[in-house]
């Protein structure tokens, strides 16, 4: 039985600069050779400092999309996935970033497209300004990966039980 592939954006966004503020881009990156490695044309990354108004035309073009991003929530263990509903959705004030709950908003109301869109949070622990990640988000970092290549390999099938190796 055929399945039709999902079209797949992740984007990570942070600030490497600031310690482990930048999982969102080090996940990308991760996620980009992964992808890269199964040969996986259905899917791509993207990555910046902060989200952008402009981010939701990106948006507009796939199925799928998700967020990736340090928290500091102390509610957050390692990390968390969770669905961004258009109940989310809230009047932002300021356009020096922007939520994945704003973006996905603006998908809609000006592309009439509607992407499934989570937020995978993953928990951070240093934010000086230094690069390269604390040891605990890097543990964290390496859990999330595991979680979202998961996810992304089920997203990809085309047929029921093909192993990814054979995408």
């Amino acid at each position: 039985m055929t399945e039709l592939r999902k079209r797949v954006l992740v984007y990570g966004y942070g600030n490497p600069g600031r310690e482990d503020d930048g999982l969102g881009i080090e996940m990308a990156k991760m996620i980009q050779n992964w992808i890269d490695e199964h040969k996986l044309g259905c899917m791509t990354t993207d990555s910046n400092y902060q989200l952008n108004i402009e981010d939701a035309e990106v948006m507009s073009e796939w199925d799928i999309v998700v967020f990736v991003d340090a928290s500091k929530e102390e509610s957050v263990c390692e990390y968390k996935f969770s669905e961004v509903k258009p109940s989310d959705a809230k009047v932002e004030f300021t356009m020096h970033a922007v939520s994945p709950s704003y973006v996905r908003h603006l998908c809609e109301e000006l592309f009439n497209k509607t992407p499934e869109t989570y937020v995978l949070a993953i928990r951070g622990y240093d934010w000086d300004f230094k690069e390269g990640l604390s040891d605990s988000a890097t543990l964290n970092l390496e859990q999330a990966f595991q979680f979202l290549t998961r996810k992304l390999a089920g997203w990809a099938l085309i047929k029921k039980n093909l192993p990814i190796s054979m995408l």
